[in-house]
């Protein structure tokens, strides 16, 4: 296991070129995006074509875990597979349209998938999954029975392949439109969890347990330490 502090490799596929001001170099960057966000795209190749889809996820240490259906040719594909996990943080208004920008954090991993056979790997993965959108979520609700895990694949990715990529701060304009009569400047946006709402099915006299009240309050991806504003 890699230390937080320990660089990210790049490889040919993960080197950043293009915006090389916003390439984040540390791991500790990459665990960041990855712990903040709730949903990844994945990006596989089915029968010669691509196919992008929107998953739950969950990490430990520099492993990524997904699940979905046995039915789900997105996940039974296997081979080569490409995530990613993108945080809007602002929208970048500039006084011209073309350095319209927004203020994000990014994280894109490479690498071949693997299928979790192992029945205590499975269940780890399995409740990273879960507790990663409410931590407390996987002892505090039912278990899956036998023939539900029977229905689900666990796929396990390496994050050894990865890049980070984010921006933050003022427009950049160039300097001859500064003097324009025009109002730039940043619109935050936010994820932000809201009170719960109970089941209409829900038995009398149960309450909202401390863990999901403390998940209700939480506000989503936590700022990382800025860029330079010019890097856009």
């Amino acid at each position: 296991m890699h230390s937080t502090t320990t660089p990210l490799s790049p490889t040919d596929r993960t080197r950043v070129n293009r915006g090389k001001k916003r390439a984040r170099t540390d791991r500790s960057d990459l665990y960041d995006v990855l712990d903040a966000g709730l949903v990844c795209h994945l990006g596989v190749v089915v029968d010669g074509a691509p196919m992008v889809v929107p998953t739950a996820y969950g990490r430990i240490g520099d492993t990524l875990y997904l699940h979905g259906s046995t039915g789900a040719r997105s996940l039974r594909a296997g081979g080569e597979v490409c995530v990613t996990v993108t945080l809007v943080d602002g929208l970048v208004l500039a006084r011209s349209v073309f350095h319209h920008s927004m203020n994000y954090r990014s994280a894109m991993v490479y690498g071949q998938v693997r299928r979790v056979d192992d029945p205590a790997e499975r269940e780890a993965g399995l409740t990273a999954i879960v507790d990663h959108a409410v931590p407390g979520q996987w002892a505090y609700a039912r278990r899956p029975s036998t023939k539900e895990l029977a229905a689900t694949i666990v796929l396990a990715l390496s994050l050894e392949e990865a890049s980070v990529k984010a921006r933050s701060g003022a427009p950049v304009d160039d300097d001859a439109d500064y003097d324009l009569p025009v109002w730039a400047g940043v619109v935050p946006v936010a994820q932000v969890r809201q009170d719960v709402e109970p089941d209409p099915r829900l038995a009398e006299g149960i309450t909202v347990p401390a863990h999901i009240r403390a998940a209700a309050g939480a506000e989503l991806g936590a700022e990382l330490s800025p860029v330079p504003p010019a890097a856009r």
